[in-house]
């Protein structure tokens, strides 16, 4: 991915935008000096190398950097789409390049993010503001949670998240952008709820009860539609959900404590390359709305179980047995997680809880 995302050709690309906004600006010298290292490098330092050399031959100070790098930069991304814009990747050094020299002049760095963030996502570059400016970065980003363009928006959201991938990390507490929140969570683009969605997520893994307290003051509240706002609670539940957490499941619609009679029938062997196959019947004595997911527990080099959990089906047990059925591959080529022969479990959950489960021997 690094090789696609920074190369030459997106090198030249970036230095033609600057030469054509600032006669002086080298190009040549640009390209040559960003590619005598950029091989060499992985994505996140190639980020930093080219955010160095361009720092490095634009002025020095920020307000004098600042009209050249408005003026190098393309149109907007498209204010028409709702999902899936998030830019080019080649614009995150002009974000990590702000925030080196925003000192004495915060301020005019956020503006700067703000105008980048229409053509690149600028959640990592907003995080140093963040841990520097802490109160003059959040009454900015309450402002920028009104703005017309999405991917503004969007920012407040992902760039405040506890736990953002590849991101610095920050010195907020988990409640300090809830009421940012509370205002995008209403919003009318998927790119935003989803970011929203994936913040939740991530106080998830700290405090349960937040997030879905959270959730039930924004149903109350009537502001978001009632379809995506259930899309939303799904979407921000998910690591509850596999965990098994009854509150999570109650949100969604999933009785805990639901009486459910479940079985669980293997076919056939199962074998390193190729698949487990299994089917699962589940009746209950009244109509049931049921969320289905299996565990596999697998057998690790050194002796250890590693249990995975995987998504089977959201249905309804209705007047009589239902059976679902599944084919979870068993790829031996895997490079992030290598299956290991020998005697593994399988475990079926239904809304929260352990309700069947079968041994099966792997196979070589």
């Amino acid at each position: 991915m690094k090789d696609q995302l920074f190369n030459a050709e997106k090198t030249r690309y970036l230095a033609g935008l600057f030469a054509g906004a600032d006669a002086g600006f080298e190009a040549a010298e640009f390209e040559a000096r960003v590619m005598a290292r950029l091989p060499e490098l992985e994505l996140k330092a190639r980020i930093s190398w080219i955010a160095e050399v361009l720092g490095e031959m634009l002025p020095a100070d920020l307000p004098e950097a600042a009209p050249v790098l408005l003026r190098a930069l393309p149109a907007p991304l498209d204010p028409a789409k709702k999902d899936d814009d998030f830019g080019d990747f080649i614009f995150a050094p002009l974000g990590e390049l702000v925030a080196a020299k925003a000192e004495g002049h915060p301020d005019l760095g956020l503006d700067l993010l703000a105008e980048i963030t229409q053509r690149f996502s600028m959640e990592w570059a907003v995080r140093p503001f963040l841990n520097r400016w802490p109160e003059l970065t959040l009454a900015r980003m309450k402002k920028w949670a009104e703005h017309g363009n999405y991917h503004v928006r969007r920012l407040v959201s992902e760039g405040t998240r506890p736990r953002l991938p590849w991101g610095q990390a920050v010195g907020l507490g988990l409640t300090d952008a809830l009421p940012l929140l509370d205002v995008l969570h209403a919003d009318s683009t998927r790119y935003v709820t989803r970011s929203v969605a994936n913040h939740l997520n991530d106080i998830t893994k700290k405090d349960p009860d937040l997030v879905l307290a959270r959730l039930a003051a924004w149903r109350g509240a009537g502001q978001q539609d009632s379809g995506e706002l259930d899309w939303m609670a799904a979407h921000a539940l998910r690591g509850l959900v596999k965990s098994g957490h009854p509150g999570a499941m109650a949100m969604l619609g999933f009785d805990p404590e639901a009486t459910v009679e479940a079985a669980v029938e293997l076919a056939g062997e199962a074998r390193i390359g190729g698949a487990l196959e299994f089917a699962v019947t589940l009746d209950a004595p009244q109509r049931q709305p049921v969320l289905v997911d299996y565990i596999v527990h697998f057998r690790r080099p050194g002796g250890k179980v590693s249990p995975k959990v995987h998504k089977l089906k959201q249905a309804v047990i209705d007047g009589s047995p239902l059976t679902l059925k599944k084919k979870h591959k068993l790829k031996g080529d895997a490079t992030t997680f290598r299956l290991v022969p020998g005697m593994h479990r399988l475990e079926v959950q239904v809304n929260g809880r352990i309700c069947a489960a079968a041994e099966f021997d792997l196979l070589g």
